[in-house]
């Protein structure tokens, strides 16, 4: 288990995260989500043993997790870290990059091995391409196979799907995810993507203004959110009178409802439009399968039931 108590940091004067708390079970997957600059990269090093706390404790298990002033070398040996900078060999090939820390004792294990790793992260066609000539998502998919290498037992994942076309994001989340599921591996990811949360998490929480605001699974933060940048972070939401934060899917245009509005814009979202209207002087957004004109007076319902 990781045990995270109580722990504070900054940088010189400014204070990034204060009184955090809390544990990840061994195979379970954790999301970290806030705004830019709420301190879900900060955590992550942390945990790592990059920067040495100004208070609190970090244990995996029964070993203490210590910072440069107590280790040579950062990051323990049972734990990876995945940054949005790879570090890795230009020069040499992709599985070259993935085997570079396997034992040569056992040549055929360790090209199992490779193989089994480049078919996790989509990239067997690329096995003898020099990561030089490999796109940005690429590299980071070449990095990723990189630290489950020797099966770390932690893995941390600073925006890990950041670099990658959505053609391949889909596979590769569902690919990576179950294989750490298959071995337990416990992860821990920082995203700003709700789709790297609400399929593959057990727990996620949210960082603001230094603190932790919410922990809880993404079902029930998405399906009871406390606050407005909760529902924002799964999608388009309104803050309605007498009925709170309602999602836009939970809007609903019907033939007569006391509650009207006047249409000012439809976007094409795929399987439906997403209506732009104007409520009491108050913009709101409903989900609609159809187009609607400008200046089309409509009544709406809301049911908080719908997810």
């Amino acid at each position: 288990m990781l045990q995270i108590k109580n722990i504070s940091f900054g940088y010189k004067n400014a204070l990034v995260l204060q009184n955090i708390s809390f544990n990840v079970k061994k195979g379970e997957h954790l999301s970290v989500i806030g705004e830019s600059g709420s301190g879900k990269s900060t955590l992550l090093k942390l945990i790592y043993g990059t920067y040495d706390l100004n208070e609190g404790q970090i244990f995996w298990n029964d070993t203490k997790i210590l910072g440069p002033k107590y280790n040579l070398i950062i990051g323990p040996e049972f734990m990876k870290y995945v940054a949005q900078e790879f570090d890795l060999m230009p020069f040499t090939t992709v599985s070259e990059n993935i085997g570079e820390f396997l034992s040569n004792f056992f040549p055929k294990e360790k090209q199992k091995r490779i193989i089994e790793l480049l078919e996790v992260v989509e990239l067997l066609p690329f096995a003898n391409t020099k990561v030089k000539e490999l796109s940005g998502g690429q590299k980071q998919r070449v990095a990723l196979a990189r630290a489950l290498a020797k099966q770390p037992e932690l893995l941390l994942l600073d925006e890990p799907f950041s670099h990658i076309d959505n053609f391949k994001k889909q596979s590769l989340r569902r690919s990576l995810f179950k294989y750490l599921k298959e071995k337990e591996i416990t992860c821990i990811v920082a995203t700003h993507d709700k789709d790297d949360v609400l399929s593959y998490s057990d727990i996620m929480i949210v960082l603001h203004e230094t603190r932790i605001i919410a922990n809880n699974s993404p079902l029930q933060l998405y399906n009871s959110p406390e606050n407005k940048l909760i529902a924002s972070f799964f999608g388009e939401f309104n803050v309605l009178e007498h009925y709170g934060l309602v999602y836009a899917n939970q809007l609903k245009i019907v033939k007569k409802s006391a509650l009207k509005a006047i249409v000012c814009n439809s976007y094409y979202k795929g399987n439906f439009y997403l209506i732009e209207a104007k409520h009491n002087e108050q913009i709101i957004f409903i989900e609609h399968p159809e187009t609607l004109k400008n200046g089309l007076e409509i009544s709406f319902s809301v049911d908080k039931n719908l997810k």
